[in-house]
């Protein structure tokens, strides 16, 4: 066993969701799709966020906590090639500000709240509670990484991890994304008034309690259960109309509390909405 995978290993036992990188901090193509680097990179990635790729894929998409998937076959050669370990910074609840260089670290010392650090190559990652979108060079030497990114692990962090603050929010274009908080949100649901399956009220609110349940035990891909979650709720329960605002909210919540960012749910939500044709 590489010493790349037994340190993956450890830190998914804690938790926290990794993947391998191999030389210049790149995703492996860990699925047939993505073999030999053949989609550029980058998760096939559809609107509502959930990779296309057979699992396991790649990037911020193959983040698990699975160890049976870490010493998998499909990913064997990855660890043997391994020369890094990374993780998913929101599906562990947490945004990471990596500083580059110096300046940027004495940027964020005179301007960030105290938090949760490590020492890097170049600088530093701060690293907050709570997720927001990612986003690269927001300001010199300053990079955020969070939902649907990932960052290379350097080692064990010191100092007490503090809440994400708006001094880091306000850096990227869109900084009501970042999540405080569980939204109550309402989005089209499109019913077609047809025939109601269910045979009583709890019928439908125990769908809704398994679907919630089904997010909140997640431990990786956040997304994609995200997003099949709710094709599963609205191709049971969408096409009659009884889904109301209070269902929807009890799922998005569930959702923002995974990490999941207001907007991402709107997507995913409509996305699902869009491929049963409601």
């Amino acid at each position: 066993m590489s010493e790349q995978l037994r340190t993956a290993l450890r830190l998914a036992a804690d938790g926290l969701p990794v993947l391998p990188l191999r030389r210049g901090k790149l995703p492996f193509g860990n699925c047939p799709a993505c073999a030999h680097n053949a989609c550029g990179g980058r998760p096939n990635m559809k609107a509502a966020g959930a990779c296309a790729c057979a699992a396991p894929c790649h990037a911020w998409a193959a983040a698990t906590t699975d160890p049976h998937v870490l010493n998998s076959p499909q990913w064997a050669g990855a660890w043997r090639q391994a020369a890094a370990v990374a993780y998913h910074p929101g599906d562990a609840g947490v945004t990471v500000v990596d500083l580059d260089d110096p300046a940027a670290v004495q940027w964020a010392r005179e301007t960030l709240p105290a938090t949760r650090t490590v020492t890097t190559t170049r600088g530093e990652h701060w690293i907050y509670r709570g997720t927001m979108p990612s986003s690269n060079a927001v300001r010199p030497g300053v990079d955020i990484k969070s939902l649907m990114a990932y960052a290379r692990w350097h080692g064990p962090s010191v100092g007490v991890t503090a809440a994400l603050p708006d001094a880091v929010c306000t850096l990227v274009k869109d900084p009501s994304t970042a999540r405080r908080a569980p939204q109550s949100l309402s989005v089209p649901l499109r019913g077609h008034g047809g025939a109601c399956p269910h045979r009583t009220p709890t019928y439908l609110d125990r769908g809704i309690t398994m679907a919630v349940g089904r997010i909140t035990e997640a431990r990786s891909a956040i997304h994609a259960t995200v997003y099949r979650t709710f094709l599963a709720v609205l191709s049971t329960h969408g096409r009659c109309g009884c889904l109301t605002d209070a269902h929807v909210t009890r799922l998005f919540t569930a959702a923002q509390a995974k990490g999941e960012s207001p907007r991402h749910c709107t997507d995913a939500w409509t996305n699902a909405l869009t491929t049963l044709g409601l």
